[in-house]
């Protein structure tokens, strides 16, 4: 088993989760047996609970864990399913440890950071190991050299390439060259600096990977090998790109994959097999035409809070031959007045998954739109809920129809808490989380689009459709066409008399990948290109 730790420095959101993954992308293309994890330093024990505008999107995985967002990176770049094991924060790290004190595990010593809570790391850092036998285990450490709150990780990291030694550890550290427009000319101090904070934490990073606007020069890559003290062909060139998927591409171009294997002395087994990424790219490059969708959601100032669902229809876009021009719009920002003009043009409408009542009127005005205009329309999660609303309300005439999340006394509570979510009080993780399985019915859009009777989609929600209106609902036709067997519970509704409605009570942009693309995503992509 081999491990790769990959730092960051000078500033965050430089891509270590990208280059990760497509690092292991290539690894895996040349036929190794390779996953990846990411260890957060905040204290929260998971991103459950923060706000999309501090966090971004909260990943589901197939076992019901609220993940980092990078998470989604590996699963649609190797096309892997990660687990709960997949992403360690540092919450979870002081919990584990503060339960073992109270138990008496520690026979009485002082708890301290070392030997116990380096300890614990290294325990997670090859937890993964102890199940799957993975050739190369890739670990993404967040935020950047020098935070007071990664320096626990570095340490923990430094003494397992003291204890395994420098054939299964490995260091890659991602940096940034600053471009200065005023002179025209690219700096590498910055990138000097901190290669230097990370040594001092007793780490020698073994390759240096520089996030660069231009291409910089062999004189300067020399400048850099020698002054961070790193072999000149370990300082790879990462150039800005169009696209996060030809980054794999780039760094196969630059050999990242051949020195990683060399210092690993592994053999390089031919050439990484990327045919099917490439077609993949070809359709991204070389569009038929442009396809307008309109990403209605109260969190669009921030597009990663929306990662999975805007990667899933490019996935699509690609495969298909389209330009999706995806059209943010905040729905704060829409109302039964404005939705006309606010979504001129467009050939698609999603309506996003979210929580609370901020948004809330706007998404109802975007749904009857959709409705009304016979535009092809996608529901996910709030989004299906705010359909079955905006349904009771103009067509059966249930003008206060609405969810109690929303308004707890509505005379008509279309969408209701979950029975199983009345007793719960916490929060972090007590929703309906993971994969469930979903029975679809012959004969419907639902089933043209999956092509099976049952389904597994993964979930992230408290409240559901209410099956005392069930029948209301279908008598006025929109039909529910899958569903949860084991407790009856809606799914996926449908109006047939549409050209495209579909709601969709799970997310499935978090099963999308590169080479597999969600077949819902690819039916709605391909009815809103013929809209």
């Amino acid at each position: 088993m081999r491990y790769i730790f990959i730092t960051g420095g000078v500033v965050s959101s430089l891509g270590k989760g990208i280059l990760a993954a497509s690092l292991a992308k290539l690894l895996q293309a040349r036929g190794y047996r390779v996953t990846l994890q990411k260890f957060d330093p905040y204290l929260n024990v998971d991103p459950g609970t923060l706000n999309p505008y501090e966090h971004g999107e909260v990943f589901v995985t197939h076992d019901g864990a609220e993940t980092d967002m990078d998470l989604g990176h590996y699963e649609r770049f190797l096309g892997i399913q990660t687990t709960r094991h997949h992403n360690v924060t540092t919450g979870k790290i002081y919990q584990t440890i503060i339960e073992r004190e109270r138990a008496g595990e520690y026979l009485g010593k002082t708890v301290q950071v070392i030997p116990h809570v380096t300890d614990e790391i290294k325990r997670r850092f090859t937890l993964l190991s102890q199940n799957e036998p993975y050739d190369i285990i890739l670990t993404e450490l967040g935020g950047t050299v020098g935070d007071i709150e990664s320096l626990p990780y570095i340490e923990a990291a430094r003494q397992l390439h003291y204890e395994l030694g420098p054939l299964r550890v490995l260091f890659i550290h991602l940096t940034l060259i600053v471009y200065l427009e005023s002179t025209q000319e690219l700096k590498t101090k910055p990138t000097q600096h901190s290669v230097r904070e990370l040594q001092r934490a007793g780490v020698q990073p073994d390759i240096l990977v520089c996030r660069t606007p231009r291409p910089f020069s062999k004189e300067m890559r020399s400048k850099i090998a020698l002054l961070t003290n790193v072999p000149k062909n370990a300082v790879i060139q990462a150039l800005d790109v169009p696209t996060i998927y030809e980054v794999p591409f780039q760094l196969r171009k630059e050999k990242l994959d051949e020195v990683v294997l060399r210092r690993f002395r592994l053999p390089s087994r031919g050439e990484p097999d990327l045919e099917r990424w490439q077609i993949f790219l070809h359709g991204l490059r070389h569009p038929k035409r442009k396809v307008p969708i309109a990403l209605v959601g109260k969190y669009v100032e921030l597009h990663d809070a929306y990662k999975s669902i805007h990667e899933a229809l490019i996935h699509a876009a690609g495969w298909q031959g389209y330009e999706i021009d995806i059209r943010w719009v905040h729905s704060t920002e829409i109302t039964a007045e404005n939705v006309e003009r606010k979504l001129q043009g467009v050939q698609g409408i999603l309506v996003a998954p979210g929580f609370g009542e901020r948004g809330i009127p706007g998404k109802i005005a975007t749904v009857r739109h959709a409705r009304e205009r016979q535009i092809p329309f996608l529901g996910i999660c709030l989004g299906m809920q705010m359909a079955v609303v905006e349904f009771a309300r103009h067509v059966l005439g249930w003008a206060d129809a609405h969810s109690t999340e929303i308004a707890p006394d509505t005379p008509y509570p279309v969408i209701d808490l979950m029975p199983e979510q009345r007793a719960i009080s916490t929060k972090g993780g007590t929703m309906r989380l993971g994969a469930y399985p979903c029975a679809i019915k012959e004969g419907t859009l639902a089933w043209r689009i999956y092509q099976k009777s049952l389904i597994y989609e993964r979930h992230r929600h408290r409240y559901e459709l209410n099956n005392a209106y069930r029948a209301a609902l279908e008598a006025a036709g929109l039909q529910v066409t899958g569903y949860y067997p084991d407790k009856d519970l809606a799914e996926i509704i449908e109006l047939p008399a549409h050209p495209f409605f579909i709601g969709v009570q799970f997310h499935p942009e978090f099963q999308s990948r590169v080479e597999e693309p969600h077949p819902l995503f690819l039916a709605f992509v391909e009815a809103s290109a013929k809209g």
